[in-house]
């Protein structure tokens, strides 16, 4: 078996800032399936954490005018194309300086990487009308880096007819295998989990931090909660959290996939309107949590009846008092997915690697029973130097 350098990189709903890893990644040399088939059997043998080593990883913030600009991008404005096209190259050059902290960090060379997988920011996610848009610049980042890069992930699976999301179950069931009763849970922006069943199962459940990050930048200025203290002073307002949990999407079966074109301000905003008095701010934070908190544990009863173990990751992982309210609400034990290996920030941006692999290999790693499409399908464009 031999190996192959791949970075990952990832800015998620939160939009806090770019994650990256620079991974050695073992690579197979069995033929690769067509594209119509489905991917590896998810009963085969998960990768054990001995066979990726991660040689270097970084995170690097936003500038602030960058992640105002990316948030303002979720709504329709002024201008846009132009906005789009200017945010996409600054978002580039973000992501070049994180690629040369990942190498400077290991020791290597541009020449020594196979290739760069790039998420790209997510601005319009609608695959209920076709389209999905992540705001990327794929060729400033080759062109910076020298080195080729894999983007726009998401494009082929919605046009199988997919939510082209989320991307990283393959990801999950490859590292953590099937059939072992855990579920993987992500704790960015938006809330993801996979069932680590045959076939592998994965879908989004709402907000994790998303409101509780746009709510406290709202009132204090203040781009997260950090470890949860403000929550923790607030109590939950009964009457909103109902008012919250009652949202149609919620209700809906899987494959699904959301992001801030649902769970925005506004949506929060209409929720409190309707209240017959306004909640202290921070009893409305409180009560965020817990909303994220419920519909997390209510996805994992009623899909994942079975689960012996969540394993925790993303940044929601590192906030104490959403970790200690999701342990006391899961019907199974919780810990994170550094328990098995893979530290809790480096889980998306690790995935984007091996997503990266999996696209120069000609391996399909949009899984049909995760997204609705049609057919599994190879993820990412790529653009070569």
């Amino acid at each position: 078996m031999r190996s192959s350098y791949f970075i990952g990189l990832m800015s998620g709903t939160s939009t806090d800032g770019v994650d990256g890893v620079l991974a050695q990644l073992p690579d197979d040399a069995s033929p690769a399936p067509a594209p119509h088939q489905a991917p590896a059997d998810a009963s085969a043998a998960p990768i054990p954490a001995s066979a990726i080593t991660v040689l270097a990883d970084a995170s690097l913030p936003l500038p602030a005018s960058l992640r105002r600009e990316l948030l303002a991008l979720n709504t329709p404005g002024p201008d846009e194309l132009a906005r789009a096209a200017l945010a996409a190259n600054a978002l580039a050059d973000c992501y070049a300086d994180t690629v040369a902290a990942l190498l400077a960090q290991a020791g290597l060379r541009a020449a020594d990487i196979r290739a760069i997988g790039a998420h790209g920011q997510t601005v319009r996610h609608a695959p209920e009308s076709g389209y999905t848009l992540q705001i990327n610049a794929p060729a400033r980042l080759a062109e910076r880096t020298g080195i080729a890069v894999v983007a726009d992930f998401r494009s082929r699976d919605v046009a199988a007819g997919g939510q082209g999301a989320p991307l990283v179950p393959a990801f999950h069931a490859a590292r953590f295998g099937c059939g072992t009763g855990r579920v993987v849970l992500n704790l960015g922006g938006i809330a993801n989990i996979t069932v680590l069943e045959d076939p592998v199962r994965g879908f989004d459940t709402g907000p994790a931090n998303m409101l509780m990050d746009a709510w406290i930048q709202r009132h204090q200025g203040r781009a997260y909660d950090h470890d949860g203290a403000w929550a923790a002073r607030g109590r939950c307002h009964p009457g909103l959290l109902d008012a919250l949990l009652s949202e149609p999407w919620l209700a809906l079966p899987p494959p699904k996939s959301t992001g801030r074109d649902l769970f925005n301000l506004d949506w929060l905003q209409a929720r409190l309107d309707a209240l017959p008095a306004r909640p202290d701010p921070a009893d409305v934070q409180a009560t965020l949590l817990r909303f994220s908190v419920e519909t997390i544990a209510q996805a994992v009863v009623r899909h994942a009846p079975g689960a012996r173990a969540v394993l925790a990751c993303g940044g929601g992982a590192l906030n104490p008092v959403f970790m200690q309210a999701l342990s006391r609400a899961l019907p199974c034990p919780l810990g994170t997915t550094a328990d098995h290996g893979v530290p809790v920030q480096s889980m998306e941006a690790l995935a984007f690697a091996w997503l990266a692999q999996a696209h120069v290999l000609g391996r399909p790693a949009c899984l049909p029973a995760v997204t609705g499409a049609r057919h599994a399908t190879i993820a990412g464009c790529l653009y070569p130097v």
